[in-house]
């Protein structure tokens, strides 16, 4: 049964297709959009001129520039050194273990939880190799775990009561 519905679909798909294809082959193509002047494939022969030749006013700027390379700054080097952590969590479950060490003036996300408690910057700051307007700005915005719950404008929103 199913290879009689194989042998109508063929008739039907095969049905006068001659005819339907030169009759899609004789329709009128659509034109294309006439391209700008700018996008064509030659390029513009004034254009390419100027750019092959030498401009002596930049090139004799160019040769006016001097660059001198110096060996970095003993105050940033001092930067790059590292300081041993103060805290860190125990066991690898929680990803921390590789960590032994971090640059002077970061904090890691272990010591800067167990530093929320020191209210004073210049103390935070000498304890952990911090800038004081660092530690200073972490006393000041750094609170991980205060939370504030926004009253909605609208009296119809559902509204989580302060616990």
């Amino acid at each position: 049964i199913s290879n009689m519905g194989s042998r109508v679909t063929r008739l039907m798909r095969n049905f006068n297709i001659e005819n339907r294809a030169h009759r899609e082959i004789s329709k009128t193509k659509p034109k294309a959009a006439p391209r700008h002047p700018a996008s064509s494939s030659s390029p513009r022969e004034d254009i390419a001129e100027e750019i092959h030749q030498k401009n002596d006013p930049l090139l004799s700027m160019l040769k006016d520039i001097y660059v001198e390379s110096k060996d970095p700054d003993p105050q940033v080097e001092e930067e790059m050194q590292r300081r041993a952590l103060k805290y860190s969590l125990p066991g690898e479950p929680y990803g921390f273990c590789d960590v032994t060490d971090v640059p002077k003036g970061k904090l890691s996300l272990v010591e800067a939880l167990t530093s929320v408690h020191m209210t004073v910057p210049e103390k935070l700051a000498q304890e952990y190799s911090l800038d004081p307007k660092d530690a200073k700005a972490l006393t000041e915005f750094f609170f991980p775990f205060d939370i504030k719950i926004i009253p909605p404008k609208t009296e119809e929103t559902k509204q989580i009561k302060d616990s």
